[in-house]
């Protein structure tokens, strides 16, 4: 969405809210975050892969944000390159000074255009915390959205748990789905939830009202032992279906559950692996119904995405750091099928 010469990308709505100043970056519009659970509906106000973006007339300008509840940390990058990272303190409005790097003006300009971004556009991308925006200006100068040809051609629209929301990895940049989009030139638009992927049917409405060229979906570990495995049968085939029918023959690859504490349980009787094991079955049903969304839903196994059970942190659900960088080249690797045949279809003459 635009505002004011200022792009917001993952940004469904602005939210004003009474006797605050500022903008609250939500990711999902209002009329759907009331649709989900308690936990949800806390966890869908985190700005997590919301960024703001612009191009400046002039060298230098400014960005004036702030943590709402929590502090938080905003990184800024120009274009492709990271320029700085900003501590938020929560209530706090904070100004970011932006100034074009010195050094940018003696590098060949084609060195600089790589990776999906144009070097003129200014990045501030938030972590997992309720983002503010307050204003923005170039001190006299001109701001205006990026053009198309100056962010990535494609758009990867990933939902799933707190795991796609980035928990585990010390900043939202290095989650899974953020480092598998870089790899691959994309630009992404991350709705996960911590914790509350639970596919209400609302949700499922928006996911498909969504622009983007390319789907991942991580289904099933946040409903095991709170929803019955023929209702979540019933919702993610909803999700799938409405998401075909929003975008016939869109690549869409779904992986099962990732190896976690109940997945190499112990214990001769464990509800969680037992739920686990029937919930993944019904992934691989759905996926396996012939044309479904054209043909053009895949499935991947979560062990062929999260390969070690060593990759995880201490709590044994949540990829560390290098966990999820590690996942997110066999995303990539996952995602490269569909991101080619698409191409293809692009670039195909008419």
């Amino acid at each position: 969405m635009e505002y004011r010469g200022v792009y917001f990308h993952n940004v469904a709505e602005l939210e004003a809210k009474p006797g605050l100043p500022g903008l609250w970056l939500q990711r999902f519009p209002q009329g759907v975050r009331r649709t989900l659970t308690d936990k949800g509906r806390i966890k869908a106000e985190l700005s997590n892969g919301c960024e703001i973006r612009f191009v400046a007339s002039s060298r230098i300008a400014r960005v004036i944000v702030g943590a709402a509840e929590e502090d938080g940390t905003a990184l800024v990058y120009r274009g492709n390159f990271l320029h700085a990272s900003h501590r938020l303190r929560a209530g706090m409005p904070a100004t970011i000074l932006l100034e074009t790097p010195e050094r940018f003006d003696g590098v060949d300009p084609a060195a600089l255009a790589g990776g999906g971004f144009s070097p003129d556009v200014w990045r501030i991308c938030f972590d997992r915390f309720a983002a503010v925006f307050y204003g923005a200006d170039a001190y006299g100068g001109e701001l205006r959205p990026p053009a198309p040809d100056e962010m990535p051609r494609l758009t990867l629209l990933a939902y799933g748990s707190s795991i796609t929301q980035g928990a585990g990895s010390l900043n939202h940049a290095n989650g899974y789905v953020q480092q598998a989009a870089q790899r691959l030139g994309l630009d992404a638009i991350n709705l996960g939830l911590s914790g509350s992927c639970f596919c209400e049917w609302e949700l499922s409405d928006f996911i498909s009202s969504r622009r983007a060229d390319l789907v991942f979906l991580e289904l099933g570990v946040n409903m095991r032992g709170q929803v019955p495995a023929d209702e979540f049968e019933e919702r993610a085939a909803y999700l799938l279906d409405r998401l075909a029918d929003a975008a016939p023959g869109r690549p869409t690859l779904v992986t099962t559950i990732y190896p976690n504490r109940a997945t190499r349980s112990r214990y001769e009787a464990d509800a969680f692996r037992d739920e686990e094991l029937k919930f993944n079955e019904v992934l691989r049903r759905l996926c396996s119904e012939p044309g479904r969304a054209g043909g053009e839903v895949r499935l991947v196994e979560g062990t062929e995405i999260l390969g070690d059970f060593a990759w995880l942190t201490s709590d044994l659900i949540h990829p560390s750091e290098y966990g999820h960088i590690r996942m997110g080249e066999r995303l990539a690797d996952a995602l490269r099928p569909g991101l080619t045949a698409l191409l293809d279809r692009l670039t195909a003459p008419v």
